[in-house]
């Protein structure tokens, strides 16, 4: 909002009018109403000639305070109303009639007063100061029923059947303006529910997926671990101790991504540097606890981190499924880049599955980690020929 618009604000119940109309109207009745009776009363007598000047003066100044500051505390333009309805008759006094100058001021009482039922009052009274003022200035006369008070009748006839009529269409479109605010406003505010249901089902969405690629994934190695301690404490004493160490780090990490979820650790889990170093590192943990065999092509490329959290992800869950699900005895795992596309191939000698009768949540989880970075991921599988998981991720400058 303008300064202008602001100082236009009103009191409840005015009517606002844009301030465009008012100063095309303000330059017409200064044309067409000022400028006429001040030119024909030049040749009156002094006395009249400074009278009508000074009236015109000060009908003028006062139009101008109203347009330039309507919230005044001087003059309202109510106020200025009932004093132009005083002006047009005692101009009309001095030039013997003033309804010309009266019709070019008759808009002035529909785009200044409150309500309709004020314009029609107050041009009412200024229509009939105005016959006055002709009747005191010339007196009775035959030509004064075809002359200045019928055409300023006409005048006013006309211009209270004009004003109601598009104060009527005003209002209904403002009317019909204000439903579509409404209803705007309305779609905005749902639009922005959606918004934030939208963005706290995103959100859940991720951190469940974390925590069923770090946290719950850590678990149910902490279970086998543990189980398999437990079977080795009395036959191979050695094989427990490491199990137990094996369960004593995956906890320690665990506590650390869970660190994470909850924001009191800054980053993901995954420590910056080369991702052919994680994937072995978690390799040699896979095979130290299953003592499946793993055999591993990794290339040394530069990834950002987002990249490599994700080609850690992966290889996590596809290695906890080659736990609990392959009964796997051989692991692969493979990642090269070029053109600008860095892959992951992991493949199993396991039992396979049905790809299209999966419906884990590690799957979909992977794949939508990966579409979130512009990747794609391709599972094969069929039952007794093992399953071969392959993602494939656009390569970006390091961060």
């Amino acid at each position: 909002m303008t300064e202008r618009q602001r100082q236009r604000q009103r009191q409840p119940g005015d009517r606002l009018v844009p301030e465009r109309v008012l100063r095309w109207n303000a330059a017409g009745w200064t044309l067409f109403g000022l400028l006429p009776p001040a030119v024909a009363v030049l040749d009156a007598s002094p006395a009249r000639r400074h009278w009508m000047l000074a009236l015109l003066a000060a009908v003028a100044l006062c139009h101008t305070a109203v347009l330039v500051r309507p919230d005044n505390r001087v003059l309202r333009p109510h106020a200025y109303l009932v004093v132009l309805a005083l002006v047009l008759g005692a101009t009309s006094w001095l030039l013997n009639g003033g309804a010309a100058f009266y019709t070019v001021s008759l808009p002035q009482f529909w785009l200044l007063a409150r309500a309709p039922r004020d314009a029609v009052a107050l041009s009412v009274a200024a229509a009939a100061l105005t016959v006055l003022g002709s009747t005191l200035g010339q007196g009775w006369s035959p030509q004064f029923l075809t002359g200045n008070v019928v055409f300023t009748a006409a005048a006013y006839g006309a211009g209270t059947g004009l004003g109601l009529w598009v104060h009527r269409f005003v209002g209904r479109s403002n009317e019909r303006q204000q439903q579509l605010t409404n209803e705007l406003s309305t779609a905005q505010e749902e639009l922005m529910v959606a918004y934030q249901e939208r963005g706290a089902a995103e959100e859940r969405e991720r951190i469940a997926r974390e925590i069923h690629d770090t946290l719950a994934q850590g678990f149910a190695s902490i279970v086998v671990l543990a189980e398999a301690a437990r079977a080795a404490s009395v036959s191979d004493p050695g094989r427990c101790a490491e199990q137990l160490t094996s369960i004593e780090q995956t906890a320690r990490e665990n506590l650390a991504e869970a660190r994470v979820l909850v924001g009191s650790a800054p980053e993901s889990g995954v420590a910056p540097g080369s991702p052919a170093t994680t994937l072995r590192r978690t390799l040699d943990r896979f095979v130290q606890d299953t003592g499946l065999t793993v055999t591993a092509e990794l290339a040394d490329v530069d990834l950002d981190q987002r990249t490599r959290v994700a080609l850690l992800r992966c290889t996590q869950e596809s290695l906890a499924n080659v736990r609990k699900h392959a009964d796997a005895s051989t692991v692969g795992v493979v990642l090269t880049e070029h053109a600008g596309v860095v892959e992951l191939e992991i493949t199993d000698d396991g039992h396979g599955f049905v790809v299209e009768e999966s419906r884990g949540f590690g799957l979909d989880g992977m794949r939508r980690r990966l579409a979130e970075l512009g990747g794609d991921l391709a599972v094969t599988s069929s039952l007794g020929d093992g399953t071969r998981v392959f993602a494939r991720l656009p390569t970006h400058s390091q961060d």
